[in-house]
């Protein structure tokens, strides 16, 4: 597709405005902005899903029903698929307020800073093999840098927002974030060990063989700390104590409404989709089909990576309708105790 649009639209509609010494660079950056508006699109859209997927699931679980009025063209099958876009369509209209005494300027780029690392992730993320917006060899340590920069927004959120709700709603955050993702890092050098390299196409590519050869047997309690860390990091239930409206008034994006809370809400789903895609390709193969070796459903695709994707997706909103939420004191001497301990041993014993 993308051969066809470099071919047939990005190459003559350069020709026909730009001098011929900068035509290249022209159809180049077209072609960058094709791929990315193609992966944003549907990250976007699944971020919106995934919240009505979160409805249904649990509202499943729980027995009892998720939304189910607002739909298409009143289309039967298709009632509570139009709930997304209604709840898109109430926030942009809503009034944003800002609290008196507040930074404005802070106020207003703390959930922009909350959301854009977890979008600017997925440019090194390998859909397929070969199938990366940046294929850098340094991918692992991108993501690590990038994700480290969401804390910034919870903080500045708190601070900016002139209330000690607020404020102190962050700091219980921006603590409990600290705590997990370095145990996630330290989970994710186990990887690195395992696969001897930082690109992300390496080390699904190192997994290749079958599901026997995929790193989830041998870093099987990296991959446990790993991805509850995820679920710590991203305030998701039974870690969101500092989000807890019986607690903190709602934490750190106490004061925020319309489309600026709107933004914390979808950097958190973002946060979700972007640990579980990485779960998928750092120790459960990636695109690689576990079927390896058999015609047709041996054939490793993006499907296989969407899938277990999904699953573990399932495993965010499933844990949030099981769980009971922890106690600060249990979640921080989980991170500080339990976790880390675990990792820096298991790294230790394998380099030995």
């Amino acid at each position: 597709m993308f051969e066809f649009l470099r071919i047939y639209v990005f190459t003559p509609l350069a020709g026909a405005l730009v001098p011929p010494a900068v035509e290249m660079n022209v159809v180049y950056t077209l072609d960058i902005l094709a791929k990315i508006v193609v992966i944003l699109v549907p990250l976007v859209l699944s971020v919106a899903y995934l919240s009505l997927a979160e409805r249904k699931i649990i509202g499943w679980m729980q027995v009892r029903r998720g939304p189910n009025r607002v739909t298409f063209f009143g289309i039967p099958w298709l009632r509570g698929w139009g709930q997304p876009i209604a709840d898109v369509f109430k926030l942009i209209f809503k009034e944003i307020i800002v609290p008196s005494g507040a930074d404005k300027r802070l106020f207003i780029i703390a959930p922009i800073l909350s959301l854009a690392p977890s979008i600017a992730a997925w440019a090194v993320i390998p859909f397929d093999d070969g199938m990366a917006l940046a294929d850098i060899n340094a991918g692992l340590l991108y993501i690590l840098a990038l994700t480290s920069l969401a804390v910034y927004g919870i903080i500045i959120a708190g601070w900016a927002s002139n209330s000690k709700y607020a404020f102190l709603g962050a700091m219980r955050s921006v603590a409990q974030i600290v705590a997990y993702e370095i145990a996630m890092g330290f989970a994710l050098v186990g990887v690195l060990v395992a696969a001897g390299s930082l690109n992300l196409g390496d080390i699904v590519r190192a997994q290749s063989g079958s599901v026997l050869h995929w790193f989830w047997i041998p870093l099987l309690p990296l991959f446990g700390v790993y991805f509850i860390s995820g679920v710590a990091e991203t305030n998701r239930a039974p870690f969101d104590v500092a989000e807890g409206e019986s607690e903190i008034v709602a934490g750190f994006h106490v004061e925020y409404g319309g489309m600026g809370f709107s933004l914390f809400f979808l950097a958190e789903y973002a946060n979700m989709i972007l640990i579980s895609a990485l779960a998928s390709i750092l120790f459960w193969g990636g695109w690689l089909s576990p079927l390896q070796g058999i015609p047709v459903l041996g054939e490793s695709s993006l499907i296989w990576l969407l899938a277990k994707t999904s699953f573990f997706l399932f495993l965010f909103l499933w844990f949030r309708a099981t769980f009971p939420r922890y106690r600060y004191d249990q979640i921080m001497r989980l991170g500080w105790k339990v976790f880390l301990p675990i990792t820096i041993v298991w790294i230790g014993g394998g380099g030995k």
